[in-house]
């Protein structure tokens, strides 16, 4: 994966009909927790099997290849996702993520089959997360740095975590 493309989705500037208008809003302006929390409620996330990871699921047909890139990272990056949160809401009832990996994927089954779900393609905070831990992994830092830098930028003004365990 390019550098490039990465930073580029990390820094948010890629328009990717990701969030709603006024969820990106939330999500900029740090509004309450339970708005970001009732905008979350109204989505329906798809859950999509494929035969492996490098089968990508159905519903990325539509969206550019910058996001089929951080799907594909996402997936190959389980051990370090799994290890951060993510801020966007998504550990509400009805989502019930426990990480940011499970933004991307539901489910690794025994065969190597891949059940995706395509949370992250509507919410910039899930791929600013992914991007940038992947990048910052890449770059050398440990798991345990990556989970703090993450909760340090997004301690204030976002939802609580998915219930993440430390490292």
């Amino acid at each position: 994966m390019k550098r490039w493309l990465v930073t580029m989705i990390a820094s948010g500037s890629l328009v990717l009909g990701a969030c709603s208008n006024e969820e990106a809003n939330q999500h900029e302006n740090h509004q309450s927790k339970e708005a970001v929390h009732t905008e979350h409620e109204g989505h329906s996330d798809i859950r999509e099997e494929t035969a492996s990871v490098e089968e990508m699921p159905a519903f990325l047909t539509n969206h550019n290849d910058d996001m089929k890139v951080l799907y594909l990272a996402a997936a190959k990056h389980k051990e370090l996702l799994e290890n951060i949160p993510c801020y966007c809401g998504c550990s509400n009832e009805l989502i019930g993520h426990r990480s940011n990996y499970d933004c991307f994927i539901h489910e690794t089954k025994e065969n190597g089959a891949i059940v995706w779900d395509d949370h992250g393609t509507k919410c910039q905070v899930c791929l600013d997360i992914a991007a940038q831990a992947i990048l910052d992994y890449k770059d050398g830092k440990s798991i345990q740095e990556i989970r703090s830098d993450v909760d340090k930028q997004y301690e204030e003004g976002y939802p609580q975590p998915t219930p993440t365990p430390e490292v």
